[in-house]
């Protein structure tokens, strides 16, 4: 085929370290450690925002929240909310590859704003999420019954770009299959860290929720979440083997952004704390990518990537390149790394990874990482050869000062190439309000409570 398939499985809060692939002793994962054993695995793949409506808002644009204007989790059930014409400007890769000739589809989480409304680019359109089943079991095997319906009944002549928007890994961590969470009840659940909670930032959203009276649950169901996605991407790719398309689809696996499950002592990501935090579990990404004979199988790489970095390769692997008159409208900050997964070296990709959530903004390398903090006027450095866990910050400390000076002007320069007045982090506050949760309308509160407050009719209210 002169244009590649592409199948893109998109999971919420599938953490890094929660696939047998990535070191995980106990987790089951077996279709995604085939995909990565025969693919290519991404192990320092990062998100550029830990929650999940930004974060998939720079997959669909490659742009960074400062410029696509998505900084938290979009409530969708508050009118207000709902209101925001989100990314109403933006042009998606659905809409640079439907343009290409492809016949595009969207089958699970979309959130991003009026999942009920089918967004132009998209021939095929199936939103679902934990809001809109009335059965959990049910939703969640909707996804993969959409996404296989979409493979048998697509127009053949033409090739297909396919999303798939698992959620199983979200939370509330409950209602799993008891025929995999059986499994894990006796489960040592050794691979995850007992640490003392995290210093900076008072608990809330899913840190503060029953969860952690009843870890053991909670691990067992979220391990079996992993599982279930995994038998969800099975199925797929035995639709793909069951037509002969294996050969002909680049396949890629990845998520929002990571999970804390007990990690810091904290449930979560990066809203586990106020203010938000950038730890490494919340940061991490799984990053898999397979197409027989055209990317090199069997390769882990080490290189840095994020979602931005992708939406470059999957147009450059499918042969699109950005309009002129779009790549006018903003700096896109990806770049593509499929040279890389065909085998070849790169000897200036570069040496670190940015992220931002609302107004806080963090620079990682190899060895440190620094996290600013504005709204509390703090600047964090983490030494993450010597401290791995985060749980020092040395910023303060006088054998530190280059360090904080250096990666300082490296973290302002580089949002200073893309930072956008209309859509700034910095502003945040200025910004359309995402939820009633936002850490910049803070109010203080610890509220634990039994469920989410957005499973219910009057979300984050």
């Amino acid at each position: 085929m002169n244009q590649p398939n592409i199948v893109v499985f998109l999971s919420d809060d599938h953490a890094e370290w929660a696939l047998g692939c990535s070191g995980n002793s106990e987790i089951r994962t077996p279709a995604l450690d085939h995909l990565a054993r025969t693919g290519v695995r991404m192990r320092n793949a990062f998100t550029v925002s830990p929650v999940c409506s930004p974060a998939r808002a720079s997959f669909w644009t490659g742009l960074l929240p400062s410029q696509h204007g998505l900084h938290d989790f979009l409530a969708e059930r508050d009118p207000e909310v709902n209101a925001v014409p989100w990314l109403g400007r933006e042009t998606l890769l659905a809409d640079l590859l439907q343009d290409a000739g492809y016949q595009t589809a969207m089958v699970g989480k979309w959130h991003l704003g009026r999942s009920e409304q089918q967004r132009p680019g998209f021939d095929h359109w199936r939103p679902r999420d934990y809001l809109s089943q009335v059965s959990p079991a049910a939703g969640r095997h909707a996804v993969t019954d959409d996404a296989v319906a979409f493979l048998r009944d697509r127009d053949i002549d033409r090739p297909f770009f396919l999303y798939v928007g698992h959620y199983a890994t979200h939370s509330p961590w409950r209602d799993h299959p008891e025929r995999i969470v059986g499994q894990y009840r006796t489960a040592s659940f050794a691979d995850i860290p007992d640490d003392p909670v995290y210093p900076y930032g008072r608990m809330a959203g899913e840190a503060l929720f029953p969860t952690r009276t009843d870890p053991r649950e909670a691990l067992a169901q979220y391990y079996a979440a992993a599982t279930e996605i995994d038998e969800g991407v099975g199925r797929v790719l035995d639709e793909l083997e069951a037509q002969d398309l294996a050969d002909d689809t680049l396949v890629v696996y990845l998520s929002d952004h990571g999970l804390m499950t007990g990690h810091h002592g904290l449930w979560g990501k990066g809203n586990a704390t106020v203010p938000y935090n950038m730890l490494e579990e919340s940061i991490r990404v799984p990053m898999i990518l397979n197409h027989p004979g055209v990317l090199l199988g069997g390769q882990t790489r080490d290189e840095f990537v994020t979602q931005c970095d992708l939406f470059e390769l999957l147009l450059e692997h499918a042969d699109v390149p950005v309009p002129e008159a779009v790549r006018r409208r903003h700096r896109y900050p990806g770049r593509s790394f499929r040279s890389l997964c065909r085998g070849g070296a790169e000897p200036n990709w570069p040496d670190a990874v940015y992220g931002e959530y609302g107004d806080t903004r963090m620079i990682r390398t190899r060895a440190n990482k620094l996290v600013n903090q504005p709204t509390v006027g703090r600047t964090m450095l983490f030494d993450l050869n010597g401290d791995p866990r985060e749980t020092a910050d040395v910023a303060g400390q006088k054998q530190w000062e280059t360090t904080v000076s250096v990666l300082t002007t490296r973290l302002n320069s580089y949002f200073a190439q893309y930072d956008e007045p209309d859509t700034s982090g910095l502003r945040v506050a200025e910004l359309p309000r995402h939820n009633r949760r936002e850490a910049w309308r803070d109010h203080g509160r610890h509220d634990i409570v039994a469920h989410p407050p957005w499973l219910t009719d009057q979300a984050d209210r």
